[in-house]
């Protein structure tokens, strides 16, 4: 859109939940309680996306959007809480329909409120134990891949564990009869999603809408885009691909968007580490638009001269 653009006050938004079916132990070996320890640490500055950010002058805003724990009287956390975790799609839906609207709202908000302080550069993150099963539900139901080809180990998941995390999420995409709401976002959310990744999906709808650079990060942070993309068709255009993850079905993902990552890292972290690690190579390349001289302005010969 132009020749010198710029980069204006680039963040990293955080969006933390917990997920029910973390609660059965068969998709996850850790606890629950690892995502509200986790969140701690970013309040307390002591984790990756927290060092990253730093380094490169980076805004960071951390988000409860439906942790199992209370954050009250806690700051450096926005609260955007839905309910105290989703409820466990191995029995029900996740959400109601109203829950998750109104989280792609909270999501529409927060971008808002960063783009009218001038913030034109956004990227997201994602911290819930389990959240690579909704999002291996999502890539399946999208793109109608196997499951198998969209899981992952996601934390600490041994092989005989993978196996016990692809036989009960086949089991909850028949379930759920997901093949059948593969171009139904808002009931994909109902039926196996995040609190976090619908607030996400009102996240990259809104910064789309408010024409800043997305940064989009990794395996959580692309099926969420899968979302956000059939409400909006033309939000790939506001999209850079920060990283190619380690995860098996990110790649996958990344060709079923004809995404081209800029780094290829073999990041599992989560956080929105990968878009935080993009952002230096984004600047470098407006500093380069901007400031390298042409030939001619340097007064360098060209061929045939």
């Amino acid at each position: 859109q132009t020749i010198t653009p710029q980069i204006i006050q680039p963040h990293i938004v955080v969006f933390a939940a917990d997920h029910g079916i973390a609660t059965t132990g068969l998709v996850n070996p850790y606890p629950q309680a690892v995502t509200a320890q986790m969140v701690l640490n970013f309040i307390a500055g002591g984790a990756a996306i927290n060092v990253f950010t730093k380094q490169h002058a980076i805004g960071l805003t951390v988000v409860d959007t439906g942790i199992n724990y209370s954050f009250k009287n806690i700051d450096n956390i926005v609260d955007c809480k839905i309910a105290y975790g989703t409820k466990n799609y191995l029995v029900e839906p996740a959400m109601s329909e109203a829950e998750a609207l109104q989280a792609i709202n909270n999501g529409k908000q927060l971008i808002a409120q960063l783009a009218a302080k001038g913030c034109n550069t956004i990227g997201f993150g994602e911290m819930g134990i389990s959240n690579t099963s909704s999002a291996s539900l999502i890539m399946s139901a999208v793109t109608g891949s196997k499951i198998e080809d969209c899981i992952g180990k996601g934390t600490g998941v041994n092989d005989a564990q993978l196996q016990v995390k692809i036989e009960t999420l086949t089991y909850i995409h028949q379930l759920h009869q997901l093949k059948q709401y593969g171009q139904q976002p808002i009931q994909l959310l109902v039926k196996i999603g995040g609190f976090e990744i619908a607030t996400m999906v009102g996240a990259y709808l809104q910064a789309a809408q408010c024409n800043m650079v997305i940064v989009v990060d990794g395996f959580i942070a692309t099926a969420a885009l899968l979302l956000a993309q059939q409400l909006d068709n033309n939000i790939l255009q506001n999209c850079i691909f920060a990283h190619a993850s380690g995860e098996q079905g990110h790649e996958k993902m990344l060709s079923f968007l004809r995404a081209k990552p800029l780094l290829q890292l073999g990041l599992r972290l989560g956080e929105g580490t990968g878009a935080a690690l993009s952002i230096p190579l984004i600047q470098s390349a407006v500093l380069f638009l901007n400031q390298m001289a042409s030939f001619e302005s340097a007064g360098v010969s060209e061929g045939g001269e």
